[in-house]
């Protein structure tokens, strides 16, 4: 037993300057802030933070080592003496609740990145359209490093770090460094609210949470306002028109639409069916307003130019998709081979060009864009064809703010219409030029 016990507002200076008790006697130094807590110092000078309570299962007050106070401080063993104390406020016995924490921590460390990453390739991926890539970007740029990291200690710090390393990232794309970062992130986001979601591998937050794009990878630079020209205009419809089914077909149908690709690419026969209108359904329809998403559906008038695309297109026996590989049971997937083909395409054409010309095809390149840059010509061309502001947004499905936003789903589709067939018409000019020994006579004013 203590010879004496003393209560004060312990401090890390009045713990240094405790003195050592008398030869075979032990005292203690009784906190002023926590009931129970304390300093017991022995004859040899040894001191430990201790709390005395009533530990359940015991009918007399006890004394317990919270830690060394060589190895403790002050605010840490207060923290845990408090803990303690709540523990035992709800019947729980400290020693038992920390060993259950002890063995909950190393069956974290059980499961490791790669184990639970194994889990998420064969329980979530399989069916997915793009089960095999997103597999194919976990081997490749996740396994070589976390492979054997417990998934409890991988940190935002490291997922900011495995991002950041894609921005250096070459390619065919202006910024596939950005577009790399971006699209890992948007992975490892998945990836992690499935692993919490299962309730099975101890994790209950995400590293990714409070990461956002701008300010881990910043914004995209290079071509976000890439448009093309008359002559890539040209090379890319010829491209496409080469392309097989059902690849060139979507990039026909995208440059006559301005729609997103997979806007068009996941079109099914049912859309088509409303009296020469195509209606997008409000969930394939990306849209926003004022930060909330708010996506409607989309009504695009199908004009001579676009019919005479969709009319070539094979109607597979009970197929539901317009644009497909297997027989109209799934959607096409466009991805960067089928791209880098049209790219390929593009530029013979563009140097077949220079030749004519008389220039030299061997300096002609085709600067990178992206299939949404397609999007962005049309709303371009719409612009240069005057069409009113309310139209063109219109064509592109964006949602205006406010009262405006709430529209029904035919308005202005009269002028939607007139807009496509302007644009269909001065595509065709671009697309199908007049042989050069026709001169273009001007009206006289």
């Amino acid at each position: 037993m203590p010879k004496t016990d003393h209560r004060k507002n312990l401090t890390p200076t009045l713990i240094t300057g405790l003195k050592k008790a008398k030869k075979n006697e032990r005292y203690q130094v009784m906190d002023a802030q926590v009931p129970g807590f304390g300093v017991r110092v022995t004859d040899t000078g040894h001191k430990t933070y201790i709390l005395r309570v009533r530990y359940p299962g015991s009918s007399t007050p006890s004394r317990r080592e919270v830690g060394n106070c060589a190895d403790i401080t002050l605010t840490a063993a207060r923290d845990k003496a408090r803990k303690w104390r709540s523990w035992v406020a709800q019947g729980i016995d400290p020693a038992v609740e920390e060993e259950r924490e002890r063995q909950e921590r190393l069956r974290q460390r059980a499961f490791t990145f790669a184990a639970i990453a194994e889990d998420f390739i064969n329980q979530k991926l399989p069916g997915e359209r793009r089960g095999r890539a997103v597999e194919r970007e976990i081997r490749r740029d996740l396994l070589p490093t976390w492979a054997d990291k417990p998934i409890a200690l991988i940190t935002d710090t490291d997922i900011i770090a495995m991002v950041r390393s894609k921005l250096s990232r070459k390619g065919p794309g202006a910024h596939s460094g950005q577009s790399a970062a971006r699209n890992l992130l948007a992975l490892l986001k998945r990836f992690f609210r499935w692993v919490i979601a299962q309730r099975t591998y101890g994790l209950t937050t995400s590293p990714c949470d409070g990461l956002r794009v701008l300010e881990t990878i910043g914004e995209m630079k290079g071509a976000r306002d890439r448009t093309l020209t008359d002559d890539e205009i040209f090379a890319f419809w010829r491209a496409a028109s080469q392309m097989p089914y059902p690849h060139g077909c979507v990039y026909r149908v995208l440059m006559l639409t301005g729609l997103r690709l997979n806007e068009a690419a996941k079109a099914s026969w049912q859309e088509l069916k409303h009296n020469g209108v195509w209606i997008i359904p409000a969930e394939r329809m990306k849209g926003k307003n004022a930060g909330k998403k708010q996506a409607r559906a989309h009504a695009v008038p199908i004009t001579d130019a676009l019919a005479a695309v969709l009319k070539d297109i094979p109607r597979f026996n009970g197929g539901t998709y317009l644009f497909s590989t297997t027989k109209g049971e799934s959607a096409v997937w466009i991805g960067s081979k089928v791209k880098d083909l049209l790219d390929r395409r593009m530029l013979l054409t563009l140097r077949a060009l220079a030749r004519m010309r008389g220039e030299d095809p061997a300096s002609v390149k085709l600067p990178p864009f992206v299939n949404h840059d397609v999007r962005r010509t049309v709303r371009s061309r719409l612009s240069r064809l005057k069409v009113t502001e309310e139209a063109r947004e219109a064509v592109l499905a964006h949602a205006r703010p406010g009262i405006k936003g709430v529209y029904d789903l035919h308005d202005y589709l009269d002028e939607k219409r007139e807009a496509l067939e302007l644009w269909a018409a001065r595509l065709r000019e671009i697309v199908e030029p007049m042989p050069r020994n026709v001169v273009k006579l001007r009206a006289r004013a």
